[in-house]
C-alpha cells in the first residue's frame, strides 16, 4: 500500500511537472506568434469592416461621375468607320484603350482609370473616375486574395496560427479562471453566437 501510495503521489508530481511545461511552452509560443502575426490580424480587421459594409458603399474604390454636354453627332455620320476618332475629336479626348458601342447612338470610352459614355443623338456625356482609396485598396487586395500565387500559402499559414492561438488560449490558463472554470462557459458563449445566425440566417 505504501509503494502504491507513493507511486500515485509521483505520478501527480510528474503529471503537473508535464502540465506546467506544456503549459510555458504555449504561453511562449502564444506570445510569441501573437506579436508575429498582429500585423495581418489588423489588416484582416480593416478589411473585414470594409467589405462587410459592401452593400453601403465600394470598399475600395471611390467612384465620381460628371455629367456634361457637347456636341451632338450628325446622324449621317453614324456609320462612318471612321466614327471612334470623330467622336473622340468632338470630345478633345485622347484615343481610348477600348471602345464599346452599346448602340448606334451610345458609346463608351475606356481609358485608365476613367470612362466616358456619350450619346451622339443628344451631346451628353458621363464621365465616371474611379480611384482607389488609400490603405483600404491595400488591404482588401490581399484579403480576398487578389494576388492568388504565393499569398494563397501566407493566408493558409495566417490562418492556422490564428487556429493555434485560439486553442492554445483555451488550454494554457488552468484553476476557475481556465477551460474547467468559467472559462468553457465564455467559449460557450462565442460559440452560440454563430450558431444562432446560421438558425436565423440559414436556408
Amino acid at each position: 500500500m505504501p509503494c502504491k501510495t507513493f507511486f500515485l503521489i509521483f505520478c501527480s508530481i510528474e503529471m503537473s511537472e508535464r502540465e506546467k511545461k506544456i503549459r510555458i511552452f504555449l504561453r511562449k509560443w502564444h506570445r510569441d506568434i501573437g506579436f508575429f502575426i498582429s500585423g495581418l490580424t489588423i489588416i484582416y480587421a480593416i478589411s473585414g469592416v470594409a467589405v462587410n459594409h459592401i452593400d453601403d458603399w465600394n470598399p475600395s474604390y471611390t467612384i465620381t461621375k460628371e455629367m456634361l454636354k457637347a456636341d451632338s453627332i450628325p446622324q449621317a455620320l453614324w456609320n462612318d468607320p471612321a466614327i471612334d476618332s470623330i467622336v473622340t475629336a468632338r470630345l478633345k479626348v485622347e484615343k481610348p484603350k477600348e471602345v464599346f458601342w452599346e448602340s448606334d447612338e451610345k458609346v463608351r470610352f475606356f481609358y485608365e482609370g476613367e470612362t466616358i459614355d456619350f450619346n451622339l443623338a443628344t451631346g451628353e456625356m458621363v464621365i465616371e473616375t474611379t480611384k482607389g482609396k488609400p490603405v483600404l485598396k491595400e488591404v482588401n487586395f490581399l484579403h480576398l486574395n487578389k494576388p492568388k500565387k504565393v499569398w494563397t500559402w501566407v493566408a493558409d499559414i495566417f490562418a492556422v496560427l490564428l487556429a493555434f492561438l485560439a486553442i492554445s488560449g483555451v488550454i494554457m490558463v488552468k484553476g476557475k479562471n481556465g477551460f474547467g472554470g468559467k472559462g468553457k462557459w465564455i467559449f460557450i458563449a462565442g460559440l452560440l453566437i454563430p450558431v444562432i445566425f446560421w438558425f436565423l440566417y440559414l436556408d
